[in-house]
């Protein structure tokens, strides 16, 4: 990996006519996604509770813009009470990520049809009603936790120059989960300096190929 310049400034491409239209592309993108696929996700939502019968849905706090918290929302795949479960884990040393982030290829919390929400990304599907609300974006760096943002450095918390998104340059990465924390803050960096619209349209474009093609990151 190239070396870092962890002190060079970070220029974050913000200009107004790019946010009008970004916002407006999210609010009318969300909207249809919503109404087209509602039958789906309460199908989803139906399954979940039946395989478990605890709420299908999971609200976790999560740090967006100018490390300002919000509520996300997931369609659940774990087992209930997970979060309790991954402190024991990381006590453990099991945590495969490095940095401040959790990551585990076989996380033992994941239900089996929570494992195939993961493989098809359908539990991220609750999240465009934070798109559409405003608290995230379609195309922008992955909102973190609150307890790994206070691991930050001062570098990486120019992850949260932006507001968050469903999809980020990492996640369009062959074989992620093999990446440094460091290289995955560098492709948001990459992303918070290069953005457009023309650039959020090919992320868009790899992102639906990734979905349908390529599960190499699982």
């Amino acid at each position: 990996m190239q070396e870092i310049d962890k002190n060079r400034e970070i220029k974050v491409r913000d200009g107004l006519c790019y946010r009008f239209f970004k916002r407006a592309f999210d609010i009318v993108f969300s909207f249809l996604f919503l109404v087209i696929f509602s039958w789906l996700i309460i199908l989803i939502l139906l399954i979940k509770w039946l395989e478990d019968f605890h709420r299908p849905w999971y609200v976790s706090m999560r740090i967006g813009k100018n490390c300002k918290p919000f509520k996300f929302h997931k369609i659940r795949t774990m087992i209930k009470n997970a979060d309790r479960q991954k402190k024991k884990l990381i006590k453990q040393g099991l945590n495969e990520a490095d940095g401040p982030a959790f990551k585990m290829k076989n996380d033992p919390r994941v239900t089996p049809f929570g494992r195939f929400l993961r493989k098809t990304s359908l539990d991220e599907t609750l999240q465009f009603i934070d798109v559409l609300l405003g608290r995230m974006s379609i195309v922008g760096p992955r909102p973190p936790l609150p307890e790994e943002v206070a691991k930050y450095t001062e570098y990486q918390k120019h992850r949260l120059d932006v507001k968050g998104g469903l999809i980020c340059l990492w996640q369009l990465t062959k074989n992620r989960n093999s990446l440094t924390f460091d290289e995955w803050v560098e492709l948001d960096i990459k992303y918070i300096e290069h953005r457009s619209l023309w650039f959020d349209f090919k992320i868009l474009v790899k992102a639906f190929w990734f979905v349908l093609f390529d599960h190499s990151g699982e």
